[in-house]
């Protein structure tokens, strides 16, 4: 089973593209973020032809995440537990069967932070540690768990091409990676050091300054597998080259390879 993520930046802006990622790589899940439409105006169809079944959870011209699946969903439920008055659509949970029994993937869009020292940075470390708690309650089920998704967060130096540069930023401060580091803990397996300890694996290189062409990068799309998705580990890997596409989203996707074979 191929579960993928990928920060579109504009599902109807990237429609063809998303089309052709999906015609090319058959994903069995696949889990988007900032779509920026409302549920209503997702482009259901050219995506359902595809095989796929769809939720969302949209907003207007902001966030918003969409799950597909080539399996039918048991359940599916939008909104990280935590924050009532959270508006933003940020988090979908979705639970797929497989030949064993099921797996849940929860498409997960974090705050930015940006700028640091207002509002917005507390978001985000709120945010992230509603994800802990949640992460700890569903762990507790012992059952496959992806959290999937665009985390903003910059794990490590060899995760940027220049981590001086980001020294101050909400994406790489102490704090952030702490947080981070406290899902981990909690078991969880980063899917793509699952598979390298190498630096150099991006997933978003900036609109501005050539960043693409100069390969100035940033891993800050994540996978992360409770230790019952872990022990299926079958690989993992980034479509790097979508980047390259004209006109395309400022990340790429992700993906892991999970094998239920097994039983």
């Amino acid at each position: 089973m191929r579960i993928a993520t990928w920060n579109v930046n504009s599902v109807r802006q990237r429609l063809d593209h998303v089309v052709s990622w999906l015609k090319a790589t058959a994903p069995d899940i696949a889990c988007l973020q900032e779509i920026k439409c409302v549920d209503d105006a997702f482009p259901r169809e050219p995506i359902e032809a595809l095989g796929y079944n769809v939720v969302t959870h949209g907003q207007k011209t902001f966030n918003g995440v969409a799950l597909l699946s080539r399996h039918p969903f048991e359940e599916s439920r939008p909104m990280l537990p935590g924050d009532g008055e959270d508006a933003h659509a940020r988090f979908l949970e979705g639970v797929v069967a497989h030949g064993s029994g099921v797996v849940r993937i929860a498409c997960l869009y974090l705050p930015n932070g940006n700028p640091v020292g207002t509002d917005k940075y507390t978001y985000k470390l709120n945010w992230m540690t509603r994800l802990a708690a949640y992460a700890r309650e569903r762990l507790k089920a012992e059952e496959p768990l992806v959290l999937a998704g665009d985390f903003n967060v910059i794990p490590a130096a060899r995760d940027a091409a220049d981590p001086a540069a980001w020294v101050n930023d909400a994406l790489y401060l102490p704090q952030t990676r702490e947080r981070f580091q406290t899902l981990i803990n909690l078991g969880l397996t980063d899917a793509l050091r699952a598979a390298t300890d190498e630096g150099g694996h991006y997933t978003f290189w900036d609109y501005q300054g050539g960043a693409w062409p100069k390969n100035k990068g940033i891993r800050i799309d994540h996978l992360l597998l409770s230790p019952q998705a872990a022990d299926r580990f079958a690989g993992a890997g980034i479509d790097r080259h979508v980047r390259g596409w004209e006109k395309a989203s400022d990340h790429v996707p992700v993906w892991v390879d999970l094998d239920f074979a097994a039983g």
